[in-house]
């Protein structure tokens, strides 16, 4: 039999070459468009906010002459001496019996540091991990309030994830820093970190609900008939299973909450969209500055799509995906 025909927009090398025209076409579309605006691109600016090079110096207390010793240097005045110490680490800029005046820099250091940048991108990185360690352990317990014979336990958990999913997180972070943290004198950074936590809670509450319920019913009961216990059988049967089901959306909810980290930045915590802010009001380039920032965003999402995916892949050679 003769190999059947296949259209070309729907073979795969084809599509390939049209997306990649595609986008080399928007961007050579969008740098048309940038050039006929009247403003100065400043991308030279760009990697000190990354690193830079911090000097430190020695200089001179007083007018007079410079004697270079062994890991020293004596500076002799006309009424007075004195001697500092120098490390291996700096770079002596005088010789010996120099003359040398007030404030001449007599040895210098110079060290990276880390840039605006790179601070705000740890403190996006820390406030997502305590985010989402706390809405992990509190998704866990409102999925199994969610689940509960307790008609107490479920009606709490059910007003709870209503509440919640229903208001824009950026309202909560208000409610919670001008109030509760303000009651509990709660430090700014943890309260960001709550606020997410309990945003994402509710959401990801609802992600193991639905992957706990999707278990076939029969394998919690051949549990029992093993002898397992309740929490045995979710431990051991259950929860296994529903975290693999639950896996592509949970990842999901963990980059969107890396993403809506950016909103603390409005309780003036410096994450890295704060410290975009500041360049830009500083620097007063907007473009730059925001376009560095988003790549810094899709770097961090792009990684956790790329584990995600390889998590996933893992399991399902696994089984029971």
């Amino acid at each position: 039999m003769s190999k059947k025909h296949q259209p070309i927009l729907e073979n795969k090398t084809f599509g390939h070459i049209v997306a990649v025209a595609f986008f080399i076409i928007l961007g050579y579309s969008l740098f048309i468009a940038s050039s006929n605006i009247n403003y100065i691109w400043k991308w030279n600016s760009v990697p000190k906010y990354f690193a830079y090079q911090q000097l430190t110096t020695i200089q001179a207390p007083f007018d007079g002459k410079a004697i270079v010793k062994n890991g020293s240097i004596e500076v002799k005045g006309a009424s007075k001496t004195k001697s500092f110490t120098i490390s291996k680490d700096y770079k002596i800029l005088v010789d010996n019996n120099d003359v040398v005046y007030q404030d001449d820099d007599l040895a210098s250091y110079t060290v990276w540091k880390k840039g605006p940048l790179i601070n705000g991108l740890i403190v996006t990185l820390k406030i997502s991990a305590v985010a989402l360690v706390i809405a992990f352990i509190l998704a866990s317990f409102l999925a199994f309030m969610r689940i509960s014979n307790y008609h107490f336990l479920k009606d709490i958990a059910t007003l709870y994830i209503a509440v919640i999913r229903g208001t824009p997180l950026l309202v909560q972070i208000f409610i919670f820093y001008f109030i509760i943290a303000t009651i509990f004198n709660i430090e700014r950074f943890y309260a960001g970190a709550i606020s997410l936590g309990l945003f994402y809670g509710a959401y990801i509450a609802e992600v193991l609900r639905g992957a706990i319920q999707s278990i076939d019913i029969g394998q919690t009961e051949a549990a029992k008939s093993l002898g397992m216990n309740y929490v045995q059988t979710m431990a051991n049967i259950v929860m296994p299973q529903a975290f693999k089901r639950a896996l592509p959306t949970l990842v999901g909810e963990t980059i969107a909450l890396v993403k809506d980290s950016s909103l603390v930045s409005v309780i003036s915590i410096t994450d890295l969209t704060k410290v975009g802010r500041e360049i830009v009001a500083n620097t007063f380039t907007p473009f730059e500055t925001w376009l560095v920032v988003a790549a810094i965003y899709f770097s961090i999402t792009f990684s956790l799509s790329i584990i995600g995916r390889k998590l996933e892949n893992r399991m399902k050679k696994q089984g029971g995906m």
